[in-house]
C-alpha cells in the first residue's frame, strides 16, 4: 500500500496553495500530526496532515482493520488579524489524534470538544464537523482503501453546542444560515437560539 500522506499533502497544496507555516505535534502512543497554515487574503486556513495515515476504526470492532475504513483530515477557516488564532494548532492536532487516542470515527454532524478555548479569548471550545467536498475535494485511494475526506470545522460556542445536542446539526446550521452568521469570525457571539 502506498503512503497516503504525500498524496494528502499534494491535494491540500493543489486546493489551498503553498502553506505559509507548519507545525508538528506528537502525542504519546500516536502518529505525528502536522497542522499546515494557509493564507488567502484575510482568510487563514488550518489543515491537519496525519489523521488520514490510518483508517478510523469502529470503537466496537474487536480488531481494527489496518486498510479499510474511513479516512479524514480537518480544515478550519477563520478571518485573520482579529485574534491569535495560530494557537489553534495544538487543539486541532488533539482533534486529529482523537480517532487513534479515543477510538472515535469523525463524521459530518459530529461535535468535537477540546475542553478549552480553541485560541486565546475564543468563545469556542468545540467545533461542528461539516460536510466535505466544498473547499478540498475527496482524495480517492486504491481499493480497498476508502477516500480521504477533508472535513470543514465550524467553531461553536458552548450555547450552540448545547442547542445542537438537543436539535441536531442540521437545525444549527440552518439557524446560522438564517441569521447570516459569519462562521469565520474568530470572536463572534453565539447565534440567537430562541
Amino acid at each position: 500500500m502506498a503512503d497516503v500522506l504525500p498524496l494528502v499533502e499534494a491535494r491540500l497544496l493543489t486546493a489551498l496553495g503553498e502553506p505559509v507555516a507548519r507545525a508538528a505535534v506528537t502525542f504519546l502512543g500516536t502518529d505525528r500530526v502536522e497542522v499546515l497554515r494557509f493564507q488567502e487574503g484575510d482568510i487563514v486556513r488550518y489543515a491537519t496532515l496525519g489523521m488520514s495515515a490510518q483508517p478510523m476504526a469502529d470503537p466496537m470492532a474487536v480488531i481494527a482493520d489496518p486498510v479499510a475504513g474511513p479516512r479524514a483530515e480537518l480544515v478550519l477557516s477563520v478571518r485573520g488579524g482579529l485574534a491569535d488564532t495560530d494557537k489553534v494548532l495544538r487543539p486541532l492536532a488533539v482533534l486529529a489524534a482523537s480517532p487513534q487516542v479515543e477510538g472515535v470515527v469523525v463524521t459530518p454532524g459530529a461535535s468535537l470538544d477540546v475542553g478549552e478555548p480553541l485560541w486565546p479569548g475564543a468563545p469556542f471550545t468545540s467545533v461542528l464537523v461539516a460536510e466535505p467536498g466544498g473547499l478540498v475535494e475527496d482524495l480517492e485511494l486504491d481499493e480497498p482503501m476508502e477516500p480521504v475526506r477533508f472535513l470543514p470545522l465550524l467553531p461553536m460556542t458552548p450555547n450552540e453546542a448545547a442547542w445542537k445536542r438537543v436539535h441536531g446539526a442540521q437545525e444549527l446550521q440552518e439557524r446560522w444560515l438564517a441569521r447570516g452568521t459569519d462562521l469565520r469570525h474568530p470572536t463572534r457571539a453565539s447565534v440567537a437560539l430562541d
